[in-house]
């Protein structure tokens, strides 16, 4: 079931923008998952990636790099000895438990999750991410395992995003424009509907060299109910993030109120 696992890396690459590799292949006997430092031989934990690291670093570069370098300087100009390649464990990053394949499936039941229509992901491939017991508020906001049509308590809804063009600012910005142009406030933007994720163009693609198809990639999310607008008819859920904020707290208002769960991969 599912695609190449190393297509998936490729997509999820393509989503952060630094090449993102398994530390369960082919590494040897340290797996070259850490840089040693040049100064004390220790290991150091700047090229590695987590699941607590992925929203920040698809939205917030500068920020996830400056955490990784202790010269606070980005990816781009990564100073000498920083590697600008990622490296994850699988067994800490992904959930294969909860992956599923919905390529071919149709639904003609209606689902829920925190109390919203739960717009599945049909012709996607879904490879869940490994975020149980991630948060300090516990595992809540997931609701429980399985098919079901009804919502937990306490359950948030699920939204889905890809990347912007134009990176962080893009996204506080312009993410999902309404319309001509019109938007409903500064801040972060998803949609229910998978539909409108890869159609409006917000879903990343890209070309394999694994195979040269081309395929698209976005995250299954879960929203925070309480600091969701939603606009366009429900089309768009907007977290706002007030003009004026520093890009640290913007950093905030997002990664406190967007959870990823999930990767989804398409083939276009």
């Amino acid at each position: 079931m599912g695609y190449d696992r190393a297509i998936l890396l490729e997509g999820l690459s393509e989503l952060i923008g630094a090449q993102v590799k398994s530390s369960a292949g082919g590494g040897g006997a340290s797996g070259n998952t850490f840089l040693r430092s040049e100064v004390s031989g220790a290991p150091s934990s700047s090229n590695t990636l987590s699941v607590e690291d992925l929203l920040s670093a698809v939205y917030f570069p500068e920020q996830f790099w400056q955490d990784k370098t202790s010269s606070g300087i980005g990816l781009r100009s990564a100073p000498q000895g920083v590697c600008n390649d990622l490296f994850l464990t699988d067994c800490n990053f992904f959930d294969p438990r909860f992956d599923y394949d919905f390529t071919n499936i149709k639904d003609t039941t209606t689902f829920m999750r925190g109390s919203e229509v739960y717009k599945r992901p049909c012709g996607w491939q879904r490879y869940a991410l490994k975020v149980l017991n991630k948060y300090p508020d516990g595992n809540a906001w997931l609701g429980s395992a399985g098919y079901r049509t009804w919502s937990d308590p306490n359950e948030w809804p699920v939204s889905y995003h890809g990347t912007g063009e134009d990176g962080a600012r893009g996204i506080i910005s312009t993410h999902y424009l309404a319309g001509s142009g019109a938007r409903y406030g500064r801040g972060i933007y998803s949609t229910p509907d998978p539909t409108v994720a890869e159609n409006d163009g917000y879903a990343k693609t890209f070309v394999s060299k694994r195979d040269g198809q081309k395929y698209k990639i976005c995250l299954q999310n879960r929203i925070n109910p309480r600091r969701r607008q939603v606009h366009n008819g429900g089309k768009y859920w907007l977290i706002p993030v007030p003009p004026g904020t520093d890009a640290w707290q913007e950093r905030d208002i997002v990664m406190g109120n967007i959870r990823p769960y999930s990767l989804l991969l398409k083939r276009c």
